[in-house]
């Protein structure tokens, strides 16, 4: 079977579309609330569950296919594995850096730099179970790359790539330095503009085929309710 790419309409806050696929892997554009894999707090489908038999590899039953996730209330861009091998191999590149994966994000305030690195470890937070935290329980190394790509009056439109991929890095490295996403109420984050969710999309990922060796590059725009709001601070600032 042959790589196949597909075009559709922007997917929901909790449905999907499939940008591309072949018979090893697949790169899905994920709606904001729709959750990866199963977990107990969780009732309603996921996107492991609507992928179905899209998905094949890795060891966990809950997570086939998953080789790394998005945050519910992230939108964008994700691969999965649809073989067995595929799903050691691209494991391995995430694990080597071989896989870019950048995002937009609108943080609250204004940087001193145009660029920076947020080098700090990531763990469970000790009180509040649902939020990670830096130095927090059973750390593990996180790198965060930001740019700032807009300065607006109150916040900065920033393209962000992980150089690791711990559970919420962006957000927590975010809050860390003290520009934490418009939005996001677990991390301090400001609520502005009617957003119901961070300000944090996918937008670009950049690999190299594991299998083929073909050079892979998937970009999408933000979807309309980030698009609204970047509008919104946008307008905020020339009033």
């Amino acid at each position: 079977m042959g790589a196949e790419a597909e075009e559709s309409e922007e997917p929901g806050p909790q449905g999907f579309r499939i940008v591309y696929r072949d018979e090893f892997l697949a790169v899905v554009d994920k709606g904001w609330d729709l959750v990866v894999h199963p977990a107990p707090s969780h009732e309603g489908e996921t996107l492991v569950e609507l992928l179905g038999d899209e998905l094949a590899g890795g060891n966990d039953p809950e997570r086939p296919g998953i080789v790394h996730r998005l945050d519910r209330g992230t939108s964008g861009l994700m691969v999965v594995a649809r073989e067995e091998q595929t799903h050691a191999d691209l494991q391995r590149m995430i694990r080597d850096r071989k896989v870019a994966r950048i995002y937009l994000a609108l943080a609250d305030g204004r940087f001193r730099s145009r660029t920076g690195t947020v080098d700090a470890p990531i763990g469970r937070a000790s009180r509040k179970r649902h939020r990670m935290a830096v130095n927090g329980a059973s750390s593990r190394e996180a790198r965060t790359h930001f740019e700032v790509v807009e300065t607006l009056r109150r916040e900065s439109l920033l393209e962000v790539r992980l150089e690791t991929g711990r559970t919420h890095q962006i957000r927590v490295h975010l809050e860390a330095i003290g520009h934490p996403l418009v939005g996001d109420a677990t991390y301090s984050g400001p609520l502005r503009y009617g957003l119901d969710r961070q300000f944090l999309h996918s937008s670009r990922l950049e690999f190299r085929h594991p299998r083929t060796g073909e050079e892979l590059a998937f970009r999408t725009d933000l979807p309309e309710d980030l698009a609204r709001t970047l509008e919104a601070a946008r307008q905020a600032g020339s009033l």
